[in-house]
């Protein structure tokens, strides 16, 4: 991205002065798997993350948004468990994407559903 698109956007990675601040006020904490950075203030209790990538909240992983909303106050590595076998990783949202889900009968699937089976009857007024 250029300088240009550094200083006036802020929905693909830090703006300028979110890195001047980081740099100037923050301490790094912290980076999850995804390349995600973490940082404190050095002085206070404001905690932020700077995406590796588009800033998308779905991005950060569970023990890391625990980490920053407060809930705890240790860093995820120091408070949390060892991550069990039957985990799977998080993944990011992909509503909007390609890789959304599209149920049978949605217009990008070809828009037809499966033909009705008969086991339904439709409720009446006054068929009791």
């Amino acid at each position: 991205m250029s300088i240009l698109g550094k200083i006036f956007t802020w929905w693909d990675g830090a703006t300028v002065g979110t890195l001047l601040n980081s740099w100037k006020n923050g301490e790094k904490v912290g980076e999850d798997g995804l390349g995600n950075r973490y940082y404190r203030a050095r002085k206070g209790s404001r905690r932020w993350v700077i995406y590796n990538g588009s800033n998308d909240a779905s991005r950060v992983p569970p023990e890391w948004h625990g980490w920053l909303h407060g809930t705890f106050d240790e860093l995820p590595a120091d408070v949390l468990p060892a991550p069990r076998a039957w985990q799977a990783e998080p993944t990011a949202n992909l509503t909007g994407s390609t890789g959304a889900y599209r149920p049978a009968g949605a217009l990008e699937r070809g828009g037809r559903r499966a033909t009705a089976t008969g086991d339904y009857e439709a409720w009446r007024p006054g068929a009791e």
